[in-house]
């Protein structure tokens, strides 16, 4: 069968540009951005032009970051879609290279983050399972210093994103992507969970605070009625545009009234 045309908008690195500093993006302010590539239309250039686009209307002196998560750095006990034989268990966690910021590829969030990642002076955390990359003059001082047993909570990038003032860009993402909200996590009451990863000295156990974007759609869509809220659109996507501490203060008393005891406790305390 013949290939079918591509669908549109057409859209370039100039067209994001525009349509971002139509909504508001600031030269020199400090974004982090989650996306949706397939969300845009026909990308000339791919994720290529869209990262051009995003630093284009940062300029210079403003920071881009992503999340560059490498989830199956995990207990292969846990792993569903697909499962692996319990027999293969103990060789997979025997053999499983160790988490490399350098070359450990991202997965699950799209090629917009990995091309960040392989960005010319792109820096990135060390955590093993939720690393955050950065482009900017902020970048060091956003992915340093990113405990290895603190996911997405006060010792991570996120509270740092905060702390800056920056704010979070979805780009055809939707609010289930928003990584903010696991921040508020760390600050209600939330169960331990005990997290196995590969390590350079091989299998290493940690403990860590239990997450879960589970409902993150209905909180963002509470949030985005209840507090100010930047929309629009580039190319096809709709944009969220809106700053992180606004976004965490909502999380953390939204989840102390929505999310039940008996949700949370799914997973016990070690």
């Amino acid at each position: 069968m013949p290939t079918p045309p591509p669908t549109g908008p057409l859209v370039t690195r100039g067209t994001i540009h525009a349509d971002l500093c139509e909504l508001g993006v600031r030269p020199g302010e400090t974004l982090l951005v989650h996306t949706s590539l397939s969300s845009l239309g026909w990308v000339c250039g791919g994720p290529v032009a869209v990262v051009r686009a995003l630093l284009d209307a940062l300029g210079p002196d403003g920071t881009l970051v992503v999340p560059t998560q490498t989830g199956e750095l995990s207990d292969p006990a846990l792993w569903r879609d697909p499962a692996v034989p319990r027999a293969w268990w103990e060789t997979i966690r025997a053999t499983m290279p160790a988490y490399d910021p350098l070359t450990t590829p991202s997965r699950g969030v799209g090629v917009v983050p990995e091309t960040v990642r392989t960005w010319p002076g792109a820096l990135r955390s060390a955590h093993p399972q939720t690393s955050f990359a950065a482009v900017g003059p902020r970048a060091a001082d956003i992915v340093g210093g990113h405990a290895t047993d603190c996911r997405l909570g006060p010792r991570s990038p996120l509270a740092k994103l905060e702390r800056l003032g920056a704010r979070v860009l979805l780009l055809g993402a939707g609010y289930n992507a928003c990584t903010s909200f696991h921040l508020a996590e760390y600050r209600t009451p939330s169960p331990l969970v005990r997290v196995g990863r590969p390590a350079p000295d091989g299998w290493e156990v940690v403990t860590e605070v239990s997450i879960t974007s589970e409902r993150f759609d209905e909180l963002g869509h509470d949030f985005e009625r209840d507090r100010p809220v930047v929309r629009g659109k580039a190319g096809a996507a709709d944009v969220r545009l809106f700053p992180v501490a606004d976004a965490v203060a909502y999380a953390e008393r939204w989840l102390l009234l929505h999310r039940p005891r008996e949700e949370e406790l799914l997973n016990p305390p070690v």
